[in-house]
């Protein structure tokens, strides 16, 4: 299915949404607006024909400067004819949705209330990028300490990041007992000379 054609199905189960087709080699690509990302995607996971039930993935990307400097990228898929349940008699097929985010207002309405698999995506998003689901039900850090600062995947991020070493009691030895330590470590697994042997 082309993006042309997904979007004349679309356009009329998402009153007043401004949705467009992208170029893409792949799969088809539609540009929504994030005030309709939730009703598009229930659009496509519920509208007769159109059946895309899975959410395989949720990223996104930093076009610093450029604005809007974001881009959330969702990518559904449409199990075909072997889910009847899903599709009826569609043939499997893929849509890639992207929404454009500014940087000064990095917000997007959270889709998993739609595909409870975003939640965890969001929240990566969210650590990796800072931008902001709004009305997500547990919108926490999920791969970094929580008193990380700054989002590594954005484009200003400093490269070389200083953050400062935590240990959870100090050092018991002083640095010649712990040269001794080792010392005595090398000669105990030293292994045993033989017969004849020099030095």
């Amino acid at each position: 299915m082309d993006a042309s054609t997904l979007l004349e199905t679309l356009q009329p189960l998402v009153p007043g949404a401004t949705l467009q087709a992208a170029p893409a080699v792949d799969c088809a690509t539609i540009l929504v607006s994030r005030d309709h990302i939730v009703g598009t995607c229930r659009a496509l996971r519920d509208a007769p024909g159109l059946g895309f039930v899975f959410l395989s993935e949720l990223t996104a990307a930093d076009y610093f400067p450029r604005e809007p400097r974001y881009e959330v990228v969702y990518h559904l898929v449409r199990l075909g004819a072997g889910w009847p349940e899903a599709a009826g008699s569609a043939p499997a097929a893929r849509v890639r949705l992207k929404v454009a985010v500014p940087g000064d207002d990095a917000t997007v309405p959270t889709v998993s209330a739609v595909f409870p698999a975003a939640n965890w995506s969001e929240r990566e998003v969210y650590d990796l990028f800072g931008i902001v689901f709004t009305d997500h039900p547990d919108l926490r850090r999920i791969l970094l300490p929580d008193d990380w600062e700054g989002h590594p995947l954005r484009k200003d991020y400093p490269v070389q990041v200083r953050v400062p070493v935590k240990t959870v009691e100090a050092m018991q030895l002083t640095a010649e007992e712990f040269v001794a330590n080792i010392e005595r470590q090398r000669v105990a697994t030293r292994p045993p000379r033989r017969e004849g042997q020099g030095g």
